[in-house]
């Protein structure tokens, strides 16, 4: 198979994961809390992300990083998986999937505007653009069907779920400027990160030992929305001949997404969560290409 083919493979196998991912946080929040979740997620990706490196034979990576690298990581693993997933899981816990799911998508479109003081970029009139059509977007979804009687049903969790595109944006430009291996970064941001997430979940939750169908949705999450998806991504990235090829591929995702919210969670959907949808990737879509 030609790299281009393989390319478009494995983004397949992404996109189709990461599809799964806002029914798979649904359902796993039935059994546990937000911060339950990510515990028993982190500890499997962890586990997953170990035997990748192994397979891949880059654990001696490891023991060539210096003070400096390790307490990098220690910084963005408390940004990502820890402080990124305490607020975006606390979001799903209260807003239905198809809500929470397009309004974390708004994150490129933060990144842009967090890249002007952080990364000294000049805004441009497109960006302008794209963030305002994407909020009208954000408008849509949040209006939860009652576009003609807009309230906001749930205000802190549309806060949060817009929180973590600031969290997620911020992981994102301190990450790019590590020119690290990135599946060694981040299986060093999930080992500094566990220690956080332990102590957070021992004050404010508790741990638990969960029942086999519990634990099945936990490692559910942990491999296919932190770990084993990413690596499925970053393959694809690698092989395509050019990103753009790829990248336009992740617009599916949230649509795909639907389906099983609607079927497997049984959701119903909103036609204002369609149309917000459209407008976001809309906006997205004129920020990314030319």
């Amino acid at each position: 198979m030609e790299k281009q083919k393989k390319a478009y493979l494995f983004a397949g196998i992404a996109v189709f994961f990461w599809s799964t991912v806002a029914s798979a946080f649904k359902i796993a929040l039935r059994h546990f809390d937000f911060l339950q979740l990510l515990f028993f997620a982190s500890l499997t990706s962890i586990v997953i992300l170990f035997f990748i490196l192994l397979f891949q034979n880059k654990l001696n990576i490891l023991i060539t990083f210096s003070y400096k690298d390790y307490l990098r990581s220690a910084f963005l693993g408390f940004l990502n998986p820890f402080l990124f997933y305490v607020v975006l899981l606390k979001a799903y816990s209260i807003l239905p999937a198809q809500v929470a799911q397009p309004l974390n998508m708004t994150w490129p479109i933060v990144l842009v505007f967090l890249s002007i003081p952080l990364l000294k970029q000049k805004i441009t009139l497109k960006s302008i653009i794209a963030l305002f059509i994407s909020f009208i977007g954000v408008f849509f979804i949040s209006s939860q069907g009652n576009i003609s009687n807009f309230k906001l049903n749930n205000p802190f969790g549309i806060f949060l779920a817009l929180g973590s595109t600031i969290i997620w944006s911020l992981f994102w430009i301190f990450n790019v400027k590590d020119k690290r291996d990135e599946v060694v970064k981040l299986f060093l941001n999930f080992i500094f990160a566990i220690p956080f997430i332990f102590i957070a979940t021992s004050l404010f939750s508790k741990i638990i030992i969960p029942d086999f169908t519990s634990l099945l949705t936990a490692i559910y999450v942990g491999a296919f929305e932190m770990g084993i998806t990413f690596v499925f991504w970053l393959k694809a990235l690698k092989l395509s001949k050019s990103t753009d090829k790829i990248s336009i591929l992740i617009f599916l995702a949230p649509f795909f997404s639907l389906i099983p919210i609607h079927f497997i969670v049984g959701e119903e959907i909103y036609f204002t969560t369609i149309v917000g949808l459209i407008i976001i990737v809309l906006g997205i879509f004129i920020q990314q290409f030319r």
